[in-house]
């Protein structure tokens, strides 16, 4: 596949530089600070008690026996499209090859009896693979299979239609999960992962409608690949890429080394709403050169400890996030239900930093700053268009780069106690910032063109937030550290209706 890490989510220097409810207002009691309404947020807790599947065959079920090597995958064989399969109680096995995986067929159904695991003994490197669509995986514990980078253990080769739902996929290399369009992840564990829980990936694609609902996704990334691959990108509890129409809600997602869910260049349509996003090492949410989403009513506390802290460590000014914004925008002439980013009715409670809204001056297509290497905007299909003289004149100026706009924070709690987080600076930021455009010679994005423009010219607002803690805001540039009346005060005007205290937050 071959996805690599794409340097416009965290720049070094800016280039010149059961249910379990939750809710994540408890901390400051002051109602005149409360926002109308906070999240109710409800989320999974399926990995400690996952749900049993069927204790007898359902009526034409085929059963699976585990202690026949390679039955599973035999009987898939050997039987027509639309089949069901029950697997009996016990660890089931493939065959000893490193290609030896099930090859499901059309409307194949798999059921997991109470305690039924199909391991992969680090011997095999797939477990579900193939393009039959509309399989469907229950109640079935799929673990310590070893796909290599970038790759995954169910639904390898992408398909459309799956269903995965009550499935605990564990202790797999590589991504525990692929996804296809219209795919539907439901109630299940995506825990111990060497790359990601998934990886929202297709090489042929469309990739569209894909529903993440209910689940627990956690401790992913145990082989920690940004160190073995310094910048790659591909880390983290759920990645997504070129996915146009996503609903990932309720989830809890949470302690995973790297971001939480991270959606990666030309997303577009997506709404992330009521999940727990909590303790994860890096951000609980990364939106890099993507469009149009609706972030609301999630609660988010205690992420980017890690990778903040050691940033800050190394002296790094940049302001490191815990949700991060990164060359993303509204864009009304991509198709969406929404036509900005609107981030509202969060709670987010004792993260490294805030949100930041950022954008690479030097990013943009055919530049050798585009880390999408090959990748243009939704706007501009013909990439070599992209190129002196014309990208300096309309529309190629506006559309060759993906740009930061139209986003709109509102209705959200941040509270901050540095106790807490056990930091006395750059733990307390929020920001709308782009580096000083210095390269290719050719770029007509030069200067301070992007900052000027994501600070005043792109319609980036925030207004009626609430703020417990001792909070700045940067603005333009990493130097511009803000107070809060500076920060509603003209040229920014941020923050209309806000409230900040700084003594609430501990």
């Amino acid at each position: 596949m071959g996805i690599t890490w794409r340097k416009g989510a965290w720049p070094a220097a800016p280039l010149a530089l059961a249910l379990l409810t939750v809710t994540g207002c408890d901390s400051a009691p002051d109602a005149r600070a409360e926002p109308t309404v906070g999240p109710s947020t409800a989320v999974a807790r399926v990995c400690a008690k996952p749900a049993a599947g069927p204790a007898k065959a359902p009526a034409g079920a085929v059963p699976v026996d585990p202690a026949v090597v390679g039955d599973l995958a035999a009987k898939t064989r050997g039987h027509p499209p639309r089949t069901t399969f029950w697997l009996r109680p016990g660890t089931h096995r493939l065959a000893p090859g490193r290609y030896a995986q099930v090859v499901p067929k059309r409307g194949n159904r798999y059921l997991g009896a109470p305690g039924a695991v199909l391991d992969g003994r680090k011997k095999n490197q797939y477990a579900f693979g193939g393009g039959a669509r509309d399989v469907t995986i229950r109640h079935l514990t799929v673990q310590r299979f070893q796909a290599p980078p970038d790759e995954g253990v169910v639904n390898h080769d992408s398909a459309d239609g799956w269903v995965v739902e009550h499935a605990t996929i564990q202790h797999n290399s590589g991504a525990g999960l692929m996804a296809g369009a219209r795919q539907r992840v439901r109630a299940s564990c995506l825990r111990g992962n060497g790359q990601y829980g998934m990886n929202a990936y297709k090489d042929d694609g469309p990739l569209t409608d894909l529903v993440v609902e209910g689940n627990e996704i956690t401790g992913n990334n145990t082989d920690d690949w940004e160190r073995r691959r310094k910048g790659c990108g591909c880390t983290g509890g759920v990645k997504f890429w070129a996915v146009d129409g996503a609903d990932v809600r309720g989830n809890w997602v949470h302690d995973n080394r790297g971001a939480g869910l991270w959606a990666d260049t030309n997303n577009n349509d997506f709404r992330i709403e009521d999940n727990v996003l909590e303790a994860n090492d890096g951000a609980a949410l990364i939106y890099e050169t993507s469009y149009n989403a609706v972030i609301r009513k999630n609660t988010i506390r205690r992420n980017n400890w890690v990778e903040g802290r050691r940033y800050a460590d190394r002296g790094d000014t940049f302001p490191f996030a815990t949700v991060y914004l990164s060359e993303s925008g509204g864009e009304p002439r991509v198709k969406a239900r929404t036509d900005k980013i609107e981030i509202y009715r969060n709670v987010l409670e004792d993260n490294w930093s805030g949100i930041t809204l950022w954008e690479n001056a030097d990013r943009f297509c055919n530049s050798p700053a585009n880390t999408s290497t090959g990748d243009c905007t939704l706007l501009v299909r013909d990439t070599d268009r992209c190129a002196r003289p014309a990208i300096a004149t309309a529309p190629l100026y506006d559309d060759c780069r993906w740009r930061t706009q139209r986003v709109d924070i509102h209705g959200n709690r941040f509270v901050l106690d540095t106790s807490v987080v056990r930091c006395t600076a750059k733990c307390d930021r929020m920001a709308v910032l782009a580096n000083y455009g210095t390269y290719p010679d050719w770029s007509p994005y030069q200067g301070r063109r992007v900052a000027e423009a994501i600070t005043h010219k792109q319609h980036n607002r925030w207004h009626d937030n609430v703020y417990l803690g001792p909070w700045k805001f940067v603005a333009h540039d990493p130097s511009r550290v803000l107070d809060f009346g500076q920060w509603q005060s003209a040229p920014y005007e941020q923050d209309a209706g806000s409230t900040l205290d700084v003594r609430a937050g501990g």
